[in-house]
């Protein structure tokens, strides 16, 4: 009979170990709910085999929780390696992609270029054309005389607004800017929109002027409108952050185009990637204005962008741990005890166990605080041993408070770690000391100790000190090694920095030298022939700066070609979005972010990404935050499900059949 007993108990040894390691394999390979599910799923099957026994409620209960505690720090260990390994493939990509960098910093900068030359020189120079070519065709006196001097002012106008573009110290334009500018066309202009951020602002500013210049090159005589109101409730798309929009409308009654070939082609294409890029939306087109048709430009911006905190499921990140620990805790001390077969014996009666039950739970549910708040965690533990030590006292717990200690003690000590690794040696010193006191005094309350109890406790404080202070000392490694990391991230953060802006500097030097030997020498030359009264030389020389700047243009678009792939950063995106037609919105601060979270980020993007679809980029203040539309292929969804969880972040999809993917920067594989 022992020897079959014996046997029984090995098998379920054996069962115990293939479950730990399928749980341990399941949290490392699959995504937190479905390794999760699997865990409760073993936890209820190890509580089921002693009720199929017939043994009593508590014992069942017991193995239950046993069970759960330990299949929790298991579960917990296992998404900790999951996370640590995406890691570490993302910085390898990034390692292996940072090459790059350099290069497409360049081809941004040639397209942000390329955009800022069109909107200042067509503006200018196409209405020295549109003004001297009139005046030619009337030969009026006046006429020309009126003309000579918009000559004169624009062309003026022009040479200093190219000249701040080669020396690149351009401001962005505000409302203020775009009031002036519908004034001196002397259009129908109301505005009711007082404030946006500065990226709507100038985005605003660029709508009117394009649409402005169009007007005047191919609408000649008509009734312009412009219109910067707030959206109505249609404009309104349902975005998580709460994005306010106003909409920005320029419409004309249509006329006659002036003169052919003024047109560099690149304008409505440009204004469509900055508006988008703000955020917002933007279409163009014909329109009917009575009995006449006209041409109409419509963006929506963000007048305001209210950027919400991701709140992380108690199954992400370090909290993942905390959680598993405050179950292994709970799990070991009420656990263990009822299994024993003399329940409720082991808590000394009813009301006993009952402030057993509740005082187990104070010493273990700190540890759920332990990476937020590891002080005010280990002063609750520690009130928590204070007060079962009172209660000990007058004899209304069971077992004693020094049993307690000595087998639950590895709580304070996790604790004591975490001070260690979490807080300045100033304040967290206090950490390992008051472990040491506290556990002093609760060893001393035993019942084999004689003689002096205050003399006891001091010794005992002491020989605790020890532990408790290496213990300490290793979290104040684990800090410093952190630190050492970080330090090296922005090391080669600054470097990598330092590497993309030289490629930008390259950029605008050779742009600035092509600038100032063609669009802005003719530029000039309009001036020197207003002048000298020479209309005609005016018009020729207005002519060729627009001739000029489409060549310009050309040459930057033709440059921008490579087979490289983009790097494996947020920034990259835009390159990836480009060769599939895409586009990419960002919303928020652009500001650095962790090298993992920037390639979670174009991971998530390149998944995300088909032919002319709209991707939003919003960084938040806890992370990043990629949505675009639901993928047609469920294969797809699942690679974004599994990227999101090993990032420690979460997937969700909107009732429009979009899906938004948010990758926390406080990264869940930062623990001790």
């Amino acid at each position: 009979m022992n020897g079959f007993a014996g046997h029984v108990w090995g098998l379920s040894l054996v069962a115990a170990v293939c479950a730990l390691i399928m749980v341990h394999l399941l949290a490392v390979r699959t995504t937190a709910g479905s390794s999760l599910t699997g865990a409760v799923v073993l936890t209820l099957a190890a509580a089921a085999l002693p009720a199929v026994r017939g043994e009593p409620p508590h014992y069942v209960a017991g193995v239950a929780l046993t069970a759960g505690g330990v299949l929790a720090v298991v579960w917990a260990t296992g998404r900790s390696r999951r996370h640590r390994s995406a890691r570490r493939s993302a910085l390898a990509d990034y390692e292996a992609g940072t090459a790059a960098v350099p290069l497409f910093a360049a081809l941004a900068e040639r397209d942000r270029l390329a955009a800022e030359l069109h909107d200042v020189a067509a503006h200018r120079l196409t209405g020295i054309v549109v003004a001297a070519g009139a005046a030619l065709r009337l030969a009026d006196r006046e006429r020309t005389g009126d003309a000579l001097r918009h000559a004169d002012e624009a062309g003026r106008e022009a040479v200093r607004e190219l000249e701040r573009l080669t020396e690149l110290d351009a401001t962005a334009a505000g409302f203020a800017e775009v009031d002036a500018l519908a004034a001196a066309h002397s259009v129908d202009y109301r505005r009711t929109v007082d404030k946006a951020p500065a990226g709507s602002t100038e985005a605003t500013y660029r709508v009117v002027r394009e649409a402005l210049t169009n007007a005047a090159r191919y609408a000649e005589g008509a009734t312009v409108r412009v219109r910067i109101e707030p959206t109505d409730d249609r404009d309104k798309p349902v975005r998580a952050g709460g994005d306010h929009l106003f909409v920005v409308t320029v419409t004309d009654d249509g006329g006659t185009a002036v003169e052919p070939g003024l047109g560099t082609g690149r304008g409505l294409a440009g204004l469509a990637a900055t508006v988008t890029a703000t955020g917002g939306t933007f279409r163009a087109g014909p329109v009917r204005q009575g009995h006449r048709e006209g041409w109409s430009v419509r963006a929506s911006l963000p007048a305001a962008t209210v950027l919400p905190l991701r709140r992380w499921p108690l199954w992400r990140g370090t909290a993942a741990l905390d959680y598993a620990l405050v179950a292994l805790a709970i799990a070991l001390s009420l656990g263990a005890s009822l299994l024993s077969a003399d329940v409720p014996a082991p808590f000394g009666g009813l009301l006993p166990a009952l402030v057993t039950v509740v005082l187990s739970g104070l010493h273990a549910v700190p540890l759920a605080w332990r990476s937020r708040a590891p002080g005010r965690a280990l002063a609750a533990v520690l009130s928590a041993l204070l007060l079962w030590w009172a209660c000990d006292r007058t004899g209304w717990t069971q077992p004693p408070v020094s049993d307690i200690f000595l087998v639950y003690g590895w709580v304070e000590l996790t604790l004591v770690h975490s001070v260690g690794v979490r807080l300045p040696w100033r304040r967290g010193l206090f950490a390992p000391l008051a472990v040491a006191a506290v556990g002093g005094l609760a060893l001393t309350s035993g019942s084999g100790i004689t003689g002096s109890r205050t003399a006891a406790w001091a010794v005992l404080a002491g020989v605790l000190a020890v532990p408790t202070l290496a213990v300490w000392s290793w979290g104040r490694l684990t800090a410093r090694r952190h630190e050492r990391l970080r330090a090296a991230d922005t090391r080669r953060r600054v470097l990598l920095d330092g590497d993309a802006d030289a490629a930008v500097s390259a950029q605008r030097l050779l742009f600035a030298t092509g600038l100032r030997e063609t669009a802005l020498r003719h530029a000039r030359a309009v001036v020197a022939a207003a002048e000298e009264g020479d209309l005609r030389a005016v018009r020729e020389e207005a002519r060729a700066g627009l001739t000029a700047l489409r060549d310009l243009l050309s040459g930057l678009r033709a440059g921008n070609d490579t087979d490289d792939a983009p790097p494996p950063t947020v920034s990259g995106i835009t390159a990836l979005a480009a060769r599939y037609g895409a586009v990419v919105r960002y919303v928020g601060a652009r500001r650095p972010l962790p090298a993992a979270v920037e390639v979670f980020a174009y991971r998530t993007a390149s998944a995300l990404i088909a032919v002319g679809v709209t991707l939003t980029v919003r960084t938040l203040t806890d992370g990043v935050e990629v949505s675009g539309p639901a993928p047609a292929v469920p294969a797809v969804e699942r690679r974004l499900r599994a990227l999101a969880d090993a990032a420690g972040g979460t997937l969700s999809t909107t009732d429009r059949g979009a899906v938004r993917v948010w990758l926390p920067e406080a990264f869940p594989w930062r623990s001790e």
